[in-house]
């Protein structure tokens, strides 16, 4: 695994979800993430991916594929009522993903 890749990741997507979780939550009610987080939130973590893809020098679209992946277990966690747990779960998994070395095999992407 590449360490620097991996703090650089996890560093950037949390920065990302922490600052768009933020200028979400003031610009919408939290009525609004009831009726539409299932969308919303989603969407904003594919968007916080793209983004440090871009930033750390990644190639975008393996980036969103790692992304999805992460999510998924990050889904999970909202299931059981653990919404950030399940998040900050999602960024170590993520920045995982993208670190990995190619020569370690190509199981997960």
């Amino acid at each position: 695994m590449r360490l620097e890749v991996f703090w650089r990741v996890a560093v950037v997507q949390l920065l990302a979800v922490a600052v768009l979780s933020v200028l979400l939550a003031i610009v919408f009610s939290h009525g609004f993430f009831e009726g539409w987080g299932w969308l919303v939130g989603p969407l904003a973590w594919l968007g916080c991916a793209r983004f440090t893809a871009w930033a750390v020098g990644l190639e975008p679209v393996p980036t969103l594929v790692r992304a999805v992946l992460a999510g998924i277990v990050s889904a999970l966690f909202v299931l059981v009522g653990l919404h950030w747990l399940g998040a900050l779960v999602a960024v170590g998994l993520f920045a995982y993903l993208c670190a990995r070395d190619p020569a370690e095999g190509t199981a997960w992407t």
